[in-house]
């Protein structure tokens, strides 16, 4: 652990100016305009893995944006690790509400602002640093497989057509991933699920054009209004998805499960004071560590119809949109879940208006082992790290390759983030803590470690 340490402390300033530059790399996947951006950060990073000490670094073509690889083989009969990440990041709009710009990382109070910074260029860069440090320290104890792609933020659409293509490239003992997060440095914690996902749109259209809403207000409906009322009765009184079928392969845990559960840290004063709100909700009868982590949901991402610039324009839309995602749980599945929703919306919808609903992309729940060699490897790398145990929590986001890797790869995944969820993902002012990112890079040596010596 000595050497760790000091490998970071030497090369500290270093570590942390290269992975500015990583975040100054606008890589949004979800808007064409960025496009030559996301392929410049792919070679950024091919060039880090290859200075790192990786060999056959490629940036893979896909239909979509590349898939970067890069490995390090020391010896076949050794375990392998394959370190999962991405380089796409969420768009930053709006822009208006961050202090300071985007893509450019500025430090605060010793955290890094910057989209990307945590979700997941800061956490990925980790590895990348953790892999120079075992190889300049001639540490490394197993072999390592790097594939970090630039589609995660959109669905990950053709990560998958890889993975299938590259089974015997990809062959490893265990996938390893830091895009999650920890409950705080002080109460280090490991996450052992992730909910699944089904995300779509809709589209509610009224008259054959928007109109004059003097003139045609009252006589003709108005898709927002109905748009409104359709969504609202997506939750019932107790704030459950009024979805029928919705829970119906849902397990619900045992009392033992829900006593874990609600045994890590938590404090609702603290919660309601980061978030500025004076009251929590959601579904009745669960604590909200068991609503974040345990329980399905559903959530308005978006939800937008009519005039929506400056100034006033009286007009009664033509149509209206929101963007919706459910966060499913162990056992649902998001193709079902998706029909579900989709019969359900299009049956409630009066004959006023007509309804589209657009799927975009999903997931599935996974949970991950907790008795496995790999998962111990984890809890000895953080013990040593931080000097106490992980605390086992469930995830509340969802990383949908997880399923995939198991089900084409065979391998289980270790989820080891470092990230809080204070961090504002998919928020203006996203941060990282530089101490977070710091630690982050002298664990993962530990967790190889342990992995390797476990594996004999």
């Amino acid at each position: 652990m000595q050497l760790i340490k000091e490998y970071v402390e030497q090369n500290k300033e270093r570590l942390l100016e290269e992975l500015f530059a990583l975040l100054r790399f606008p890589s949004v996947s979800a808007d064409p305009k960025y496009k030559p951006e996301v392929l410049k950060t792919a070679e950024f990073v091919a060039d880090k893995l290859r200075e790192s000490g990786a060999d056959h670094v490629e940036v893979c073509q896909t239909a979509g944006y590349p898939i970067v690889y890069g490995e390090k083989i020391i010896d076949s009969s050794k375990p392998t690790v394959l370190v999962y990440g991405h380089y796409d990041v969420q768009p930053p709009d709006p822009l208006e509400l961050w202090k300071t710009p985007p893509f450019e990382p500025t430090v605060r109070d010793g955290k890094i602002y910057a989209r990307g910074a945590c979700d997941d260029k800061g956490q990925f860069y980790m590895h990348v640093k953790a892999f120079e440090l075992m190889i300049q320290t001639n540490t490394l104890p197993c072999n390592i497989k790097f594939m970090i792609e630039g589609e995660e933020e959109v669905g990950s659409n053709n990560l998958g057509i890889f993975v299938k293509q590259n089974k015997n490239r990809l062959k490893a003992d265990v996938v390893l991933i830091s895009d999650t997060s920890m409950i705080s440095m002080e109460n280090p914690s490991l996450e052992t699920g992730l909910r699944g996902l089904s995300y779509l749109e809709v589209e509610v259209t009224g008259p054959n054009r928007d109109l004059h809403s003097g003139v045609y207000g009252g006589a003709v409906a108005n898709p927002a209004t109905i748009l409104a009322k359709m969504i609202a009765s997506l939750h019932d009184e107790n704030n459950h998805v009024a979805i029928p079928g919705f829970y119906d392969k849902v397990i619900e845990l045992t009392n033992a499960e829900r006593n874990a559960i609600n045994e890590a840290p938590y404090s609702e004063t603290e919660y309601k004071k980061d978030l500025e709100v004076e009251e929590l909700w959601g579904e009745k009868g669960y604590s909200t560590l068991e609503r974040t982590g345990t329980r399905p949901t559903l959530e308005v991402n978006g939800i937008w119809g009519g005039y929506i610039g400056e100034g006033a324009k009286t007009v009664l839309p033509s149509k209206a949109f929101a963007k919706i995602s459910m966060r499913l749980v162990p056992n649902q599945v998001s193709d079902e879940i998706t029909k579900l929703f989709t019969d359900h919306f299009e049956k409630i919808a009066p004959a006023s208006v007509k309804v589209k609903v657009t799927p975009h992309h999903g997931g599935e729940p996974v949970v991950t082992p907790t008795d496995s060699i790999a998962y111990k490897a984890a809890q000895k790398a953080i013990k040593e790290s931080f000097g106490k145990d992980p605390i086992p929590t469930r995830g509340g986001g969802s990383i949908p390759i997880v399923a995939l890797f198991e089900a084409e790869l065979g391998i289980k995944t270790v989820l080891m983030g470092f990230g809080l969820d204070s961090d504002a993902l998919h928020s203006p002012n996203e941060k990282y803590d530089i101490f977070n990112y710091y630690k982050g890079i002298e664990t993962i040596p530990l967790f190889h470690k342990y992995f390797a010596e476990l594996s004999v």
